[in-house]
């Protein structure tokens, strides 16, 4: 279907126009002054006529869809400037302290299951053998040390949820979300495309296709009564 696309609509915002129209066309039923969609017109055949007039209607809405274009430039901006993207290869070092991290607490807590085993096996055959009571005490230890390497590993992912999180700090010290500004600005831009530009232009394309009111019928001169 082919589409005249305004010069100020991105590509990428073609589709957004679309759904706003599809979104009118799926309500049009609703809509007293859309009286005529689906009867005079198919929804299919309005639908069309609005793509292929593509630039009167957006044109209605430039000023807010310069706005929402600007803000979402600044923010990829924003994004880009806070997580650029590094080619870099992480170095030997973080590789050696994630397997450490990794593998303590798994070899302590079987190194610590272990000797809890053999020493209460022990202990209860003999209890006056020391062997027993040592390897109790071990194992005890090596679960302290299973223990807090599985805290380490929780801090640390805790530490790169927080890193990684979208929020940013305003002005006033409070976590504002970055997606707020560019959402009132897009939905001011779809707000104003649908009020101002698509539905005044299905409203001018029904009243078109209206039928013409029909000749009057000719008045008939009153009968005066038969004396």
């Amino acid at each position: 279907m082919h589409m005249n696309v305004a010069p100020h609509l991105l590509t990428e915002d073609r589709a957004e126009y679309e759904r706003v129209l599809d979104d009118a066309l799926s309500t049009a039923h609703a809509r007293p002054d859309l009286a005529g969609a689906g009867t005079r017109l198919t929804l299919a055949q309005l639908r069309s006529l609005t793509l292929n007039a593509t630039t009167l209607v957006t044109s209605a809405a430039a000023s807010e869809y310069d706005h929402f274009v600007k803000v979402r430039e600044q923010h990829r901006a924003a994004l880009g400037a806070r997580a650029p993207v590094s080619t870099d290869r992480p170095g030997p070092g973080a590789g050696v302290v994630a397997i450490f991290t990794v593998l303590v607490p798994v070899l302590a807590g079987a190194a610590a299951v272990i000797f809890l085993l053999v020493g209460a096996v022990l202990h209860a055959m003999a209890p006056t053998v020391a062997f027993g009571a040592t390897l109790l005490t071990a194992g005890l230890v090596f679960g302290a040390v299973a223990a807090a390497g599985l805290l380490c590993a929780a801090a640390g992912l805790l530490v790169t949820a927080l890193r990684n999180s979208p929020a940013e700090v305003s002005a006033g010290g409070l976590l504002v979300g970055p997606d707020d500004e560019l959402t009132r600005a897009r939905e001011a831009w779809r707000s104003a495309l649908l009020e101002r530009g698509i539905l005044p232009f299905l409203r001018d394309v029904l009243a078109a296709t209206a039928p013409p009111p029909g000749p009057r019928a000719p008045e008939t001169p009153p009968t005066s009564p038969t004396p």
